[in-house]
């Protein structure tokens, strides 16, 4: 089992990030970029909705997110199999808060991994 770098896992956020912002402006009529959080906060609550639902549910099912797939990674439980979607929407709604992905073990597992009971390999 090899580990990406924190470099593929940023990319992956990256365009995993983009195509949930082309989802909401396509199908939500949110604007982009969305509008500062004090003046209209929905439009960037939509954004971070469509993100949610895009990375916990293709997670959850197939064990991969778009810009995962692309980049060559996937998200397993520790025998190897996807996470399932409820633990990958709580995976994916700890992301959004930052900070859960900043702090990793030693074996690169954020706190976000930790509590889904997830980790994050090279497919």
């Amino acid at each position: 089992m090899e580990i990406p770098s924190l470099m593929r896992r940023l990319g992956a956020l990256l365009i995993d990030w983009i195509i949930a912002a082309f989802s909401a402006v396509t199908l939500a009529g949110v604007r982009y970029p969305p509008a500062p959080l004090d003046e209209d906060p929905s439009q960037t609550f939509i954004i971070i909705g469509f993100f949610v639902l895009e990375v916990g549910l293709l997670t959850g099912l197939v064990g991969c997110s778009i810009g995962k797939r692309l980049l060559g990674m996937r998200i397993e439980n520790p025998d190897g199999r996807p996470i399932g979607v409820p633990r990958a929407i709580l995976r994916t709604l700890l992301l959004c808060l930052v900070l859960p992905a900043i702090v990793m073990t030693d074996d690169k597992r954020g706190i976000h991994d930790l509590a889904a009971g997830s980790r994050v390999v090279k497919a």
